[in-house]
């Protein structure tokens, strides 16, 4: 059994303090064997927002973080840094590694940048990082395939459609052929679980809310996932999302879903223990 926590959109810089604290507290304590941060982790790519995510980031040692960067994590303003060095604070403070690889015996996470310099917020997979990903997937060895990107690969609501990235459907089609099983995103501070199909096989889409920020959305809660692979008698997936209980301090169980693999790719269907807070 391999666990993994994921959370989104930290936003340091408008970072809620107490649940900050009450993230790191139920993480030590959840001790998942690999956290996945997909993206916006500053607000603003100061180098002292930086400093704070980095230093959150430590507090959570020895728990292993593969982090990606988001929009928000290239200068906004300073247009010389964009341009000559976007990622330098990230770099520095965060993973000097823009697409990172993990790897369990179980599961395989890969990293994917869907940041673009020339790009203010939108998203966007060229041709060659689409290929060269599916390439990547169909070599690794787990029985569990992971991709995570900061920018939604399928949206729920009208209102999100121009923050798909670009590209979604080109790199589904590739990915989901090259044998992914779970994608997960953030950027809209929108938390859902849903089915995704491509060449006749079907996958799951899980996205990740603010886990820590005041940039709240519609009245969402702070939240971010946790996922539990197994492989007894069958691959299987469960998928926990958290949220932040204002009045308790603490994250507690929000939705739960359970994925199950079949000869057409995923069925994922709530679980009997889902409920509301």
């Amino acid at each position: 059994m391999t666990r993994i926590a994921h959370i989104s959109d930290t936003h340091f810089g408008m970072e809620d303090v107490p649940v900050c604290a009450a993230l790191v507290n139920d993480l030590l304590r959840e001790a998942p064997d690999l956290i996945v941060l997909t993206g916006d982790i500053t607000q603003r790519a100061r180098r002292a927002e930086f400093r704070a995510a980095g230093a959150f980031l430590c507090s959570l040692a020895p728990i292993p973080i593969l982090a990606l960067p988001g929009n928000h994590d290239l200068p906004l303003f300073d247009l010389l840094t964009r341009f000559i060095k976007p990622y330098r604070y990230y770099k520095q403070y965060i993973d000097p590694v823009l697409a990172p690889l993990w790897q369990g015996d179980e599961v395989a996470v890969l990293g994917v940048n869907s940041t673009r310099v020339l790009r203010h917020k939108h998203g966007f997979l060229p041709a060659d990082i689409v290929q060269s990903v599916a390439q990547r997937l169909a070599e690794l060895p787990q029985p569990f395939k992971v991709v995570a990107l900061h920018h939604p690969l399928a949206v729920i609501t009208s209102d999100d459609r121009n923050n798909r990235v670009r590209a979604a459907e080109e790199a589904l089609d590739a990915w989901i052929s090259a044998g992914a099983d779970l994608f997960l995103g953030g950027h809209i501070h929108l938390p859902y679980c849903i089915p995704a199909s491509a060449t006749s096989r079907q996958v799951v889409i899980l996205q990740a809310g603010t886990a820590v920020s005041t940039r709240r959305r519609s009245g969402q809660p702070n939240s971010f996932n946790l996922v539990c692979f197994e492989m007894n008698g069958g691959r299987r997936m469960l998928i926990e999302q958290r949220d932040y209980d204002l009045s308790a301090g603490i994250f507690v169980s929000r939705r739960v879903w359970k994925a199950t693999s079949s000869a057409d790719g995923w069925v994922l269907f709530p679980d009997s223990r889902e409920r509301s807070v």
